[in-house]
């Protein structure tokens, strides 16, 4: 099962997420069918997700909207403070893999763009902010995001590692940030360490790569572990939102729909549930309009 687990250093100046999301990536790939660079580009959006997620407290809903001009087109997630987490590439095809070392090739097809989050906290007034893609390798740009918007000094690796055949082998990552209580020579000691961390693929390449991941964060500075939570791919739409979302067109579109197209059918973007409605059900939404 995939999971989160919340530390923090047992002098209180920093504390880290460190995060198993394989099977939430490997689900994502199964669902919408992609290839190498779109399922990483796709995987390291919804860990990136999974991580502000984890930031939040109460009811919480993240989306987060990753806006590059490149090949791969939008890639949009949403995830709670549940651990649920759903998304989508706009390209599931893109393949595109370094020659020599066969490495996933990601960042140019991002391109430039927006790295925007609405963190919806259920009042009615969602906040929205964005800043630029730096890399458009997305750990990178969620680190930036963090430090410039949220104004908190972030580190962040994340990656998703594909097998022979490019199915997902394992996904994860992480996050360090510094807390107010943070002195000058923590800081100092912290950032030495993480300069000197092996590559994240490397870590999530080990055999218990949460450990490896801890151990790379930490050394030999004590830390507590705070809590440990489920993490899963998990879609909720329903029969019942589609069909209000139709009632919401206007009467000659569902006039046409009901003629010309003998029903309707609606996929769902984020996990590819196709949902049939028949003549009859656009007649009953028919006779509601006025």
């Amino acid at each position: 099962m995939d999971k989160i687990i919340k530390t923090i250093s047992s002098n209180g100046a920093f504390r880290a997420f460190v995060l198993d999301s394989t099977e939430t990536v490997r689900q994502a790939q199964t669902l919408h069918k992609t290839q190498s660079s779109s399922t990483v580009a796709l995987g390291r959006t919804l860990i990136a997700n999974q991580i502000l997620a984890a930031n939040e407290k109460g009811q919480t809903k993240v989306t987060v909207k990753v806006l590059g001009n490149s090949s791969l087109g939008a890639i949009i997630s949403v995830a709670d403070t549940d651990g649920h987490v759903k998304g989508y590439v706009q390209n599931t095809g893109v393949d595109i893999k370094k020659t020599a070392t066969g490495e996933v090739v990601v960042g140019p097809f991002v391109g430039q763009g927006q790295f925007l989050v609405i963190v919806d906290y259920g009042t009615g007034h969602p906040y929205t902010s964005m800043t630029p893609l730096v890399t458009g390798e997305i750990g990178e740009d969620l680190a930036y995001f963090l430090t410039d918007s949220q104004q908190t000094p972030s580190a962040v690796g994340l990656n998703v590692l594909l097998d022979e055949k490019d199915q997902v082998e394992v996904a994860g990552g992480f996050l360090v940030q510094v807390l107010p209580d943070a002195k000058e020579a923590d800081i100092a000691r912290f950032e030495k360490r993480l300069q000197e961390m092996p590559a994240i693929s490397e870590l999530l390449a080990s055999e218990d790569h949460i450990d490896a991941l801890l151990a790379a964060i930490y050394g030999e500075e004590d830390y507590k572990r705070l809590s440990e939570s489920p993490l899963s791919f998990n879609c909720d739409c329903s029969y019942d939102r589609f069909f209000t979302a139709l009632a919401s067109l206007p009467k000659a579109d569902l006039e046409a729909m009901r003629d010309e197209d003998k029903g309707a059918e609606i996929v769902c973007q984020f996990c590819q549930t196709a949902y049939t409605f028949t003549p009859e059900d656009l007649e009953e939404l028919i006779r509601e309009k006025p």
